[in-house]
């Protein structure tokens, strides 16, 4: 097996384990037949050596490329459950070991699309109780993916670009953390303070105040159907907007929180149906 082969192979082999460590969280379920697909490909690359030697690098390159843009996904994979034998992850699904190991891959290209997928997933999931946190992390990955497709950065830097939104996510966590709040309390935080001028005029502290308010406001109405409640939306609608004049919300930029805040409010309701 020539080089291009194997370092194709040792790096399959180290992501399978890296996904392996990650199972059971949600972000590594999301990814799973990704990752079945690039242990087939190299299964198919090892079946390939065995019976067409002499293929150079770059012609092993053109075939990994052909293979991933078609999206082919072999019927017959690897059960990475099986073979990990873990039930329990021990590391995060975007821990620093995780990430590096991902950085340090000689195919950026595969590289890439794990770390996109996993970033995707983990978004996605946040979206379902945090609108602005959603909204801006999907933004930046995006932004990312866009400027990578339109040659303006490479898959190196763009790799680089997704490991910083991943830290970011984690930044965000241990800053909820850090403020007491819950993870629907802090999506109000998120709410409120998604405006530059409201967080130097009143500070995190009053902000945080007024997001748990908002939250416990909310709360009591979470059984409300707001798609056919509108009386009721448009109560909570009045409530919101003097909350936010009662804690000194900057006035001009009180409608567009009061939107975002109403919308973050229908996901908690939405949410607290479903428990």
């Amino acid at each position: 097996m020539d080089d291009g082969k194997k370092r194709f192979v040792n790096e399959v082999t180290a992501l399978g384990k890296a996904f392996a460590l990650a199972i059971p969280q949600d972000a590594a379920m999301d990814v799973k037949d990704e990752v079945a697909f690039f242990q087939a490909v190299k299964a198919r690359l090892c079946k390939f050596d065995q019976t067409n030697s002499g293929k150079t690098d770059e012609e092993i390159e053109t075939t990994i490329r052909q293979v991933i843009d078609k999206a082919l996904i072999s019927e017959k994979v690897i059960d990475l459950f099986d073979a990990a034998g873990i039930k329990k992850p021990d590391i995060s699904i975007l821990s620093e070991e995780f990430l590096m190991e991902l950085k340090g891959m000689e195919h950026k290209n595969i590289a890439l699309e794990v770390l996109r997928k996993l970033l995707e997933g983990e978004i996605k999931a946040r979206s379902k109780f945090n609108v602005v946190e959603g909204r801006t992390l999907m933004e930046m990955l995006d932004g990312s993916i866009t400027r990578y497709h339109n040659k303006i950065i490479t898959a190196a830097e763009v790799i680089d670009e997704l490991i910083k939104l991943s830290k970011t996510i984690v930044e965000k966590d241990q800053e909820a953390e850090g403020m007491g709040l819950t993870t629907y309390e802090y999506a109000f935080y998120s709410a409120v303070a998604d405006n530059e001028s409201a967080k130097e005029l009143m500070g995190k502290d009053k902000l945080r105040e007024l997001a748990v308010i908002l939250f416990e406001t909310i709360r009591k109405n979470s059984s409300i159907d707001w798609t056919i409640k509108e009386n009721v939306r448009a109560k909570m609608k009045v409530a919101v907007k003097r909350l936010l004049r009662k804690y000194g919300y900057p006035p001009d930029m009180q409608q567009l929180a009061t939107e975002t805040v109403l919308k973050q409010a229908e996901l908690l309701a939405e949410e607290m149906a479903k428990q």
